[in-house]
């Protein structure tokens, strides 16, 4: 069974910094393109940022560039995402995903990946 699993979410003021991970089990996703998507109360999901299977390219929303960076770590089937300067605006649930295609650059739309983690609560109070 295939999980993604995230995790260190939490309540941060505003300014401050959190560092996501998401690991994988059930399937070796070296190969595959991960990104981060978020979804605040009464938005759509939108995508936060991608890195494709060899960490060599990376995408990046704008609203979030130059303040996130996004890694991963293939010897530990694990994706990154470290978040600096937070603001109230990025409070969302944020969920990993891994890409559907094979040796893939990462893709900004959310169908073309198929394996989710449950979320992580991120919190940014003003």
């Amino acid at each position: 069974q295939v999980q993604l699993v995230e995790s260190g979410g939490g309540l941060v003021q505003a300014g401050g910094s959190l560092r996501l991970s998401c690991a994988a089990s059930g399937r070796t996703f070296s190969s595959y393109a991960l990104g981060w998507f978020r979804q605040a109360p009464g938005k759509e999901r939108e995508v936060v940022a991608t890195i494709s299977w060899g960490g060599g390219t990376t995408y990046y929303a704008d609203s979030v560039k130059g303040r996130f960076t996004i890694s991963r770590d293939n010897a530990k089937n694990a994706v990154y995402l470290q978040m600096n300067s937070l603001k109230p605006e990025d409070t969302a649930v944020y969920y990993c995903a891994a890409g559907r295609k094979r040796y893939g650059n990462g893709s900004t739309v959310s169908g073309e990946y198929d394996y989710w983690g449950q979320g992580t609560q991120v919190t940014v109070s003003s």
